[in-house]
C-alpha cells in the first residue's frame, strides 16, 4: 500500500497543469502530513516543480517547514 506522501506526490503531478489546482492540493497536503513527511515533500516539490511554481512553493512552505 502506498503511503500518504506517495499518494500526495501522485496527485500533485496529475494537477500540475493547473496553477490554482496545484496550489489547492499542495495546501491540503501541507495540512495533512507529519513534519518528517513534510520535509521530504518540500524537497521533492522544489526538485519537480521549482522552476514552474517557485512562488507557490515558497508561499505554501514558508510558514510550515524550516529549511
Amino acid at each position: 500500500m502506498a503511503t500518504m506522501l506517495e499518494y500526495i506526490k501522485t496527485i500533485l503531478q496529475k494537477v500540475s497543469f493547473d496553477k490554482a489546482l496545484f496550489e489547492k492540493e499542495l495546501r491540503k497536503a501541507v495540512n495533512m502530513l507529519v513534519p518528517d513527511e513534510l520535509k521530504e515533500l518540500k524537497s521533492w516539490c522544489y526538485k519537480q516543480f521549482g522552476k514552474m511554481y517557485r512562488v507557490i512553493l515558497n508561499r505554501c512552505f514558508s510558514r510550515v517547514v524550516p529549511g
